[in-house]
């Protein structure tokens, strides 16, 4: 039930976060003017703002004029219920809930509501900067940087009340070393590492942190390894050259998801390959 809520709570999000991909880049309010047809300037009525069902009932085109709706505002809307959804069914299990014992919503249960909220949370911000930067090559810091606050706060309340302060500790010292890592590398290869990596890597280091050592690994690890294959891909294609600018943040994203995902069943797989499990 609660993948499922997620899901279409994520639907609205994606919706939210197709604004967020045009206005934030223009430095324009997320709330003013309302949405409207940028052609015919007609306003988006609420009727014809639900995810995914108004495009389809509308054919794709403006009420107003019949331009065509690009097909990236549903699928944004898709892909985000979906990531939503797999978030929810990974983050929260299904015994969270004691009901059983008779005393209702257990300490627990509450903690993993809040982290289930904290990462849902990183996946619509995910969501959001992968798609910006690979309109613009930038990461907001109107995004990024309040993620450490927002991110910092829940983890920290999800923390105080089940007791889980080394959780808190990890999360710390994996913001700090992601975030000077990627000071060192930019700092060394200035073309090649851009400062918005650096204080994403911060925010990413905070969620990875908190799971464990494996996630903050295999993490940081996928991002490098996703982003040199998609490189030689684009090399081989010839669709770049050695000089051209590929953003790197889509892939610290899905490569701190791996991590998220499955940077523990990596390592004991790892570990029980050399017999050290």
């Amino acid at each position: 039930m609660i993948p499922l809520a997620a899901g279409l709570f994520g639907a609205l999000i994606g919706s939210f976060l197709n604004v967020v991909v045009h206005r934030v880049p223009l430095g324009r309010s997320l709330s003013s003017p309302p949405s409207a047809c940028p052609r015919c300037g007609h306003r988006i009525q609420a009727w014809d703002n639900i995810p995914v069902v108004s495009w389809v009932l509308l054919g794709g085109r403006c009420r107003g004029c019949r331009t065509a709706i690009s097909l990236r505002y549903p699928l944004v809307e898709l892909g985000t219920a979906a990531f939503f959804a797999v978030v929810a069914w990974q983050r929260y299990p299904s015994g969270a809930y004691d009901g059983a014992s008779g005393d209702g919503w257990s300490s627990a249960a509450t903690a993993s509501g809040v982290v289930l909220i904290a990462f849902l949370y990183l996946a619509a911000v995910s969501v959001a900067l992968a798609l910006i930067d690979l309109d613009t090559h930038r990461l907001p810091d109107r995004i990024v940087l309040p993620a450490y606050v927002v991110g910092g706060v829940l983890l920290t309340t999800a923390a105080a009340v089940v007791g889980d302060y080394p959780a808190l500790v990890r999360g710390a010292i994996g913001l700090a070393v992601l975030w000077f890592a990627y000071f060192a590398m930019a700092w060394l290869y200035p073309g090649g590492m851009g400062f918005g990596d650096v204080k994403l890597a911060g925010v990413l280091g905070l969620y990875l942190g908190w799971l464990g050592w494996e996630q903050v690994m295999f993490g940081a690890f996928a991002a490098f390894l996703l982003g040199g294959m998609f490189a030689i891909v684009l090399l081989a294609t010839r669709r770049a050259d050695r000089t051209s600018g590929i953003p790197f943040g889509p892939w610290m994203l899905a490569g701190a998801w791996a991590g998220i995902f499955f940077g523990e069943q990596v390592a004991e797989g790892y570990l029980a390959l050399f017999g050290l499990t």
